[in-house]
């Protein structure tokens, strides 16, 4: 019965278009009123109190801040034209820059909806320069920009590890070879149907091997602030959120390299900052008293004592899970879909005996197919906020075949499982 209840809510709070925030704490209540035997909601302050200074979660400002800064201080730009010069010889041209420059800016500033925005709005003017297939260059933008929620340093692994009491450095390993996989694959998707279909790889670009060449210090500030950022933890000098802030430092230093320090792009990179942070601060803040009425109403056993009841094999269960997820992306925004379910479903997929690290990463690849299906696929609005004019249905359409090719990813870890884990196993 509160297994009903509880989705049949949350479900009509989507539908009457509540904000996120809203929806959870809403749901929350209600709940509180409905099934609790103590008024629960009196200790909305205490928990507001002890989740806003979670010392993990300053990480996420931080790497909000450093995708802000990177966004407006040429480092996106120059990297992107960089992986122009190397990449655009495969069939597809600049469809594999965009995968490319989206892996690249994933492992730097930790979030899927920057690295779209940032991505896009570099390359969507190609597509009428060049003579791109609409449809497909822009799926590539927003598939590409799912990357960053898996590629570390990833925002929302350091959710799953706070929620799960799960190391964020294993996490942060475990991410990076499925991370580099899928970007493969994407590409692979781009080969396939631009041989397949021969107008929608655009114009060929003629590049020199001494232009390639002359690109690379290009490619070496990204890469700088990733082993600021990544190598820091594993070196053992910075802890997750100390690294964030080590990261925002090296933004700061090439922006001032690169002449772009001002007072006017920090002013414009502290809003941005401000206004992502808010947004998830309160998803996270709502959601964590909505996890907390769960807990006490006795959702979470309620769940695992129905997946019992069913009488499935672990195996059996998993893809159960799966399915649930990949429904719900199709309402609900990943963040939100994060938080909500993950104290829910890790405890029963730990007791079928599969590892939290593992599960961590298959369930990143399940957010990032949120992100690009429909109708709530948050990359797809950023991408055509971008674009700024056409239908929304070309970006859809063009975000179709990355889901497939998202799928395949999803079953390639869980046949080898080793493909998360063995980076892990090596700390």
């Amino acid at each position: 019965m509160i297994l009903i209840v509880t989705f049949s809510l949350l479900l009509l709070f989507i539908f009457l278009a509540i904000p996120v925030a809203a929806a959870l704490g809403l749901l929350g209540v209600v709940l509180d009123e409905s099934f609790s035997i103590m008024p629960l909601r009196r200790a909305i302050g205490d928990m507001m109190w002890e989740n806003s200074i979670e010392f993990l979660l300053v990480a996420v400002p931080m790497f909000v801040m450093l995708g802000e800064i990177m966004l407006r201080s040429d480092i996106a730009e120059k990297m992107y034209d960089a992986m122009a010069k190397w990449l655009s010889w495969l069939p597809g041209g600049l469809m594999h820059s965009n995968i490319g420059s989206s892996a690249i800016f994933a492992a730097t500033s930790g979030s899927s909806v920057a690295t779209a925005a940032t991505v896009g709005t570099v390359a969507v003017p190609q597509i009428d320069k060049r003579g791109y297939h609409t449809p497909l260059f822009l799926g590539s933008l927003a598939a590409g920009g799912t990357l960053g929620i898996l590629i570390p340093p990833s925002v929302g692994l350091i959710i799953y590890g706070l929620l799960t009491n799960t190391s964020v450095p294993k996490l942060y390993l475990a991410g990076i070879l499925p991370g580099l996989v899928l970007a493969g694959l994407y590409s692979l998707t781009i080969v396939l149907l631009c041989l397949a279909n021969k107008g929608w790889g655009g114009e060929k670009i003629h590049i020199s091997w001494s232009e390639r060449f002359a690109s690379l210090p290009n490619l070496l500030q990204p890469l700088f602030i990733f082993i600021v950022v990544i190598g820091s933890i594993y070196a053992g000098w910075a802890t997750p959120t100390e690294s964030a802030s080590l990261g925002v430092l090296a933004a700061l230093l090439l922006s001032w390299k690169n002449g772009k320090l001002t007072r006017d792009m920090l002013l414009k990179s502290f809003e941005g900052t401000m206004r992502t942070t808010a947004m998830i601060m309160l998803i996270i803040l709502a959601a964590a008293f909505l996890n907390f009425v769960l807990a006490v109403i006795g959702l979470a056993a309620a769940f695992q004592s129905f997946i019992e009841g069913l009488g499935l094999s672990p195996f059996q269960v998993l893809l159960i899970i799966i399915a649930i997820y990949l429904v719900m992306g199709c309402f609900m925004e990943s963040l939100s879909m994060l938080i909500t379910t993950t104290p829910i479903v890790v405890p029963v997929i730990v007791a079928l005996g599969y590892d939290p690290i593992w599960f961590g990463v298959v369930l990143m690849l399940l957010l990032e197919t949120a992100l690009i299906t429909p109708p709530i696929g948050l990359n797809l609005y950023v991408v055509q906020s971008i674009r700024k004019s056409g239908p929304i249905k070309d970006v859809i359409n063009g975000a179709i075949p990355f889901v497939f090719a998202m799928f395949v990813m999803i079953g390639l870890v869980i046949a080898f499982p080793s493909m998360a884990l063995w980076l892990p196993s090596l700390l």
